[in-house]
Parts: structure tokens; sequence; C-alpha cells
């Protein structure tokens, strides 16, 4: 009962979603009030659409996701971005709203990897909403889509997590295929990984990589596209790969003004 007394109702994210396009210090965060009934988030770890590659990229916003953007156009493909709000850069930087923005408009998929990139299985309920509502806020103020997906720093994720997440109409995405990258792995380990990959064939990949490091963007990506690409995947977003929307809504936009800001 005491748990009914104080989480999350989605329907005051929907509210709140309205009220981000409203400039004034008054669209605060939200009073988390549990909507009972509602069903733990699921989780994703493969792709279920044949010869597709959902190539994911963590801890963004930052200044390489551009560049990540060209290399997969130019192999007629899209990327997904589970950004931050405020871990490398804040998410409100000019550049890298814009490059948000950027990315949403020419369909890439934008989703959450919560606020400052906490374990959130050391949260309580509160807290994990906290970290999970104002990345949403940000993403929802730069592009004015509310995510359909998330995923956890570090994967890591328990019941809590599920319900927040259930409760917030998201889904969970893993991944099958991890480069490394963000544990140390050179350049020519995580070309290895792939190259594994390619010689088991399967028939989705969803990996994880990071857009926060220059030697990953510049030189293991595009040998890991021409890899994928030459074993006939299509490099789509999680969404399509999974044959869902990308977002739970979407409408305008809000003009940068005073509460842009970590």
């Amino acid at each position: 009962m005491a748990r009914l007394a104080y989480f999350l109702s989605f329907l005051l994210l929907t509210v709140t979603t309205t009220a981000y396009a409203d400039p004034s210090p008054a669209a605060e965060e939200p009073v988390y009030v549990e909507l009972a009934g509602r069903a733990p988030a699921q989780v994703i770890t493969k792709c279920t659409v044949p010869n597709t590659a959902a190539l994911t990229f963590d801890d963004g916003p930052y200044w390489f996701m551009r560049e990540v953007i060209r290399q997969l156009e130019a192999a007629n493909g899209k990327a997904t971005f589970f950004v931050n709000g405020n871990n490398w850069a804040c998410i409100y930087n000019t550049e890298l709203s814009g490059n948000i923005r950027y990315a949403f408009e020419r369909g890439h998929q934008v989703a959450s990897h919560t606020w400052a990139h906490k374990d959130l299985t050391t949260l309580t309920w509160d807290q994990i909403h906290d970290e999970m509502w104002r990345v949403e806020q940000a993403i929802t103020r730069i592009t004015g889509a509310v995510p359909a997906f998330m995923r956890p720093p570090y994967g890591n994720q328990n019941q809590l997590v599920r319900d927040a997440s259930g409760a917030r109409n998201q889904t969970i995405v893993l991944w099958d295929v991890d480069s490394g990258d963000s544990t140390g792995a050179s350049v020519d380990q995580q070309k290895a990984t792939y190259d594994a990959v390619v010689k088991r064939r399967p028939s989705t990949i969803l990996s994880l990589q990071h857009e926060v490091q220059w030697k990953n963007v510049y030189e293991t990506l595009p040998y890991v596209i021409s890899k994928l690409k030459g074993a006939g995947y299509k490099f789509v977003t999680v969404a399509d790969c999974l044959g869902r929307s990308k977002y739970q809504r979407v409408g305008p936009a809000e003009a940068r003004n005073a509460n842009w800001k970590c």
C-alpha cells in the first residue's frame, strides 16, 4: 500500500509531456503516483526482423554523432542513439542538442539511457523515475517525441527497473553483441568480435557500441559497417528491427529557453 502512495501514474507523464512546451519555471518534476495494473517492461535482447542489424550507440550526445550518421547513411542505414542527459556532456549544449534534432529529423532513433548514467539497480523507485523522467523531458523538448525505448546504464536492471519502465510505457533494450569498446577492447579486438559474429551469421544483430570515443567511430565503425553489409545485413533502428514504433507519440519541439540547462 505504501508503494501506491507515491509511485508514478503514466497519466501524469502525459500531463507532464504537455508541460514540456511551457517555458515557465513551473514546469518541474512530476509527483510520482503508481498506475496500478501496468505490466513490467519487456526486456529485449534480440531483433526479430530477419537480416537486420541494429547498431546502437550509448552515452551521447557527443561530438561524433553526425559522423556515425554519415557512415550509416552512406550504407543506406539508420542508427539508434541511447542518450544521457548529463554524462559526457550536457544534452542541452547547443551543438549536441542540434545533433539530436538532426538525428531525429533524418529518421534515426533517439532513445533514453537515463539522465546521469547511474546504476539504476542501486537507486530507489523515486530516484529511478527521476533518472528516466529528466532525460525523457530533454528528448521531448528537443525533438517533440516521447521515447518508447530505454537502455539502463551498464545493462543493469532488476524488477524495480522493469516496473518503472513499464509504468512509463517503455521497452528495455539490451544487446546480443558487445563490441567491448567501453571495457577497454582495442580496435583490433573489436573487429575480431564482429568477424566472429559474421562467421556465425545469426539471423539478426543487436549491437552495443559507444559514440564517445574517436577510435571507435573513425576506425572500428567503418570496418563493422563494411563487414556486416558484405554479409547481407540491413542497418536499421531498434524499433525497425522489432517492427515497432520508435516513439510513444510525436508533437512539436520546444523552442530553446531558460529551462534548457543541466
